[in-house]
C-alpha cells in the first residue's frame, strides 16, 4: 500500500523529506485525469493537492483510507472539507504561510496603475521615449480601502502606511478594538463609504455566497471615476462583466486582477485594455512563499501520518476515522 498521492507540482526540501521517509506516488500532471485519481486513491491514507484537483464528495468516498488531505494554498476552495471532517479526514492547508507574498503583489499592483509602468515599458520598448503620456500619480496622501481585513488585508494595510497611504477598511468580523484594526490606523466604515472615499480598492475576501459577484454595477457606480480597482483574492467575487462595463464607460480609473472567476479566462475585452493589468494568478508564488506553503503542508501531513498532531489543520489535528 502507498501512503501519499501528490496529484500536483508541488517541490521542496520537505516534499523531498517526505519521499524519503514513506512511500510517495508523485504525479504533477495527474489532476488532468480525476477518474484516475478515483481509481487509485483507495491504496492511499493522504493526498496533497494544490488548486487543480477537485477534492470532492465522490472523491473523499472513494478514499477509504484516507487519514489526511494536504492543500498547498491558503484556501479549501477546491476542497469539500465538510464531507472530509464528517468522514473523519484531518484537512491541512497553509493559511497565512504565503501572506506576504500576496500583500507585496498587491502593493505592487497599486504603484503598476498609479505610474503606468506596464503601458510605459511596452511604449518604450516599441522606441517611443513618451515622457509626459505617462504622468502618473503618487500613493502619499491617497486613500487605500481593504475589503476584507483579514491576514493579507492587514499587511497590505501595514505596507500601504509605509507609504503614507490613509487606510480604510470594511470587514463584520473584524473587532473595532483590534490590533489588525489600530497598528494600520485603519479606519472600519460600510463598504458604500469605502467605495466613496477610496482612491484605490483591494479586495481581501474569501468566496463564499456572501461575496460571490459583490463587486457588481452597484459597487463600480459607486467608486469614484479617479479609482483603481485591485483584485489578488478569488476571481468570481468580481462580476467581470460589471467590471467591463465600468472600465469601458469610465466609471472607474483602471483595475489589476491576478485572479479570474474561470482560469485560465480565455478571451475577454480586458485583454484589450491599456489600463487594466492581468496576472496568472501569482500572488502567492514566490520562492519564499511557496517554501513556507510546502514546508507546513508536508510536516503537518508527516505528523498526522506518525499518529502525531497537525498545526495548521482546518477541522481538527487527528483523523476521526
Amino acid at each position: 500500500m502507498s501512503d501519499i498521492l501528490v496529484t500536483e507540482q508541488i517541490a521542496g526540501r520537505e516534499m523531498d523529506a517526505l519521499q524519503s521517509a514513506f512511500n510517495v506516488v508523485y504525479e504533477p500532471e495527474l489532476w488532468k485525469a480525476p477518474d484516475r485519481i478515483k481509481q487509485i486513491l483507495p491504496e492511499f491514507c493522504a493526498i496533497i493537492v494544490r488548486n487543480q484537483t477537485p477534492v470532492n464528495a465522490d472523491l473523499i468516498g472513494a478514499g477509504r483510507k484516507l487519514e489526511v488531505i494536504g492543500r498547498a494554498g491558503v484556501g479549501l476552495d477546491n476542497v469539500d472539507a465538510k464531507t472530509a471532517s464528517d468522514a473523519g479526514i484531518v484537512v491541512v492547508y497553509a493559511p497565512e504561510q504565503n501572506s506576504i507574498s500576496v500583500a507585496e503583489l498587491a502593493l505592487g499592483l497599486m504603484l503598476s496603475l498609479a505610474r503606468e509602468i506596464p503601458a510605459a515599458d511596452r511604449s518604450t520598448k516599441g522606441g517611443a521615449w513618451d515622457r509626459k503620456r505617462f504622468t502618473g500619480i503618487e500613493l502619499f496622501g491617497k486613500t487605500l480601502g481593504v475589503v476584507g481585513l483579514g491576514r493579507i488585508g492587514f499587511l497590505t494595510a501595514m505596507r500601504a502606511r509605509a507609504f503614507g497611504m490613509n487606510i480604510i477598511a470594511h470587514d463584520t468580523f473584524v473587532n473595532p478594538d483590534s490590533f489588525m484594526v489600530n497598528e494600520p490606523r485603519a479606519k472600519l466604515v460600510s463598504l458604500e463609504e469605502l467605495y466613496r472615499e477610496s482612491d484605490f480598492i483591494s479586495s481581501h475576501v474569501p468566496e463564499t455566497p456572501q461575496t460571490i459577484n459583490m463587486f457588481n454595477d452597484a459597487a463600480f457606480a459607486q467608486m469614484k471615476r479617479s479609482a483603481y480597482f485591485i483584485n489578488t483574492s478569488r476571481g468570481k467575487v468580481v462580476d467581470e462583466d460589471a467590471l467591463i462595463r465600468a472600465l469601458r464607460d469610465k466609471r472607474i480609473a483602471g483595475a489589476a486582477l491576478d485572479v479570474r472567476a474561470k482560469e485560465p479566462p480565455g478571451g475577454s475585452p480586458l485583454n484589450e485594455m491599456d489600463n487594466v493589468i492581468l496576472l496568472p494568478h501569482i500572488a502567492a508564488f514566490t520562492h519564499e512563499g511557496q517554501g513556507r506553503v510546502v514546508t507546513s503542508v508536508c510536516k503537518d501531513i508527516a505528523a498526522v501520518l506518525k499518529g502525531e498532531a497537525a498545526k495548521n489543520f482546518f477541522n481538527f489535528p487527528r483523523p476521526k476515522r
